[in-house]
């Protein structure tokens, strides 16, 4: 969703509502992509209050008519240096442009009044691409930025990596412009980064930054039945602890995959410690293997992520966290 990254120009009613029409300059064919890819930008409290609807109806409808997966930060979890939340939206190119579409659509014509029925208006939204993968958008002496910036007729503009705030990996890629624009400059930057096998790998949650102080945690998914075991302090900042998922058995080699490969790019990736049950290990009264993800939340939440996303699928559901006995 979009957060107050997404700056309108004001907050009156709004006139005839705006829409994207595919029949303008198009970037190349969304349908040759078919891997799950994601795009993860900010909205403020109130648009994100807008796009989840009254009783999740909104994210609902656009989740069906999408297929896309919306997910949001918490209501107290900003972006660093911001009061923005994160909004990620995951699936395959096709899936998430049509989801973004839905969303921005919406915020545009719910927050963003024209001030004449002929102007079209042009906002501001705000990405984040983690700083590894900027180099790819940018290109040799920008000329890859420069390209979309022709294509789309919209402004793009990259920021600098924020040293500041530790952990904060990511850059901002502001886009501005109007409506269809702003859909065709995404579409160009999606399609990019959706062919960098880093980019597509770095998915996690929606929010993998360090916790505010204070703040209790409740886990990436809302509470879920996690056991977390003893915990150390090294200092306020860095606390360690460990959360045990309850596996079932027949998945456990999804996890691991051929030769260790997946539980070795998970562990690489996450930077946490990854520990698995052995055979007949098993929680007590079922038939569910023992992982133990032990660091940071922050590597905790990825490392989860990944195992979930690794498990899940049609004849898979994915794993439960269960409190460890």
């Amino acid at each position: 969703m979009v957060t107050s990254s997404v700056s309108y120009d004001s907050f009156n009613d709004v006139a005839s509502p705006v829409q994207y029409s595919p029949h303008k300059s198009q970037p190349p064919p969304a349908s040759d992509y078919t891997d799950t890819t994601y795009l993860r930008f900010l909205a403020s409290n109130g648009e994100a209050g807008s796009i989840i609807g009254k009783g999740g109806s909104t994210i609902s409808d656009f989740q069906s008519r999408s297929n896309a997966r919306i997910q949001l930060s918490r209501s107290y979890e900003y972006y660093p240096g911001t009061s923005d939340r994160i909004i990620m939206v995951s699936g395959t190119l096709d899936e998430v442009l049509d989801a973004f579409e839905l969303i921005l659509t919406k915020l545009v014509n719910e927050f963003n009044a024209k001030d004449s029925k002929d102007a079209e208006p042009r906002t501001k939204l705000r990405l984040l691409v983690p700083n590894g993968s900027c180099g790819g958008i940018i290109g040799k002496g920008g000329s890859m930025i420069k390209s979309f910036i022709e294509d789309s007729e919209a402004n793009i503009k990259i920021s600098p990596q924020d040293n500041s705030y530790i952990g904060l990996n990511d850059r901002l890629v502001t886009v501005s412009g109007t409506l269809q624009q702003q859909m065709v400059a995404t579409n160009l930057i999606l399609s990019r980064l959706s062919e960098d096998l880093n980019y597509i790998q770095s998915i996690g949650p929606p929010f993998p930054y360090a916790q505010p102080h204070g703040v209790p945690n409740y886990g990436p998914y809302g509470g879920g039945k996690k056991f977390e075991n003893n915990q150390f302090q090294n200092n306020k900042e860095d606390i360690t602890k460990s959360v045990t998922l309850a596996i079932a058995d027949e998945h456990v080699g999804i996890v691991v995959g051929r030769s260790g490969r997946n539980i070795a790019e998970i562990t690489q990736i996450s930077g946490a410690r990854i520990q698995i049950s052995g055979r007949g290990d098993f929680i007590h009264g079922t038939t569910d293997r023992k992982v133990t993800i032990t660091g940071s939340q922050r590597q905790i939440s990825v490392a989860e992520a990944m195992i979930v996303r690794k498990v899940a699928s049609p004849s898979s559901p994915p794993p439960a966290s269960t409190p460890e006995t």
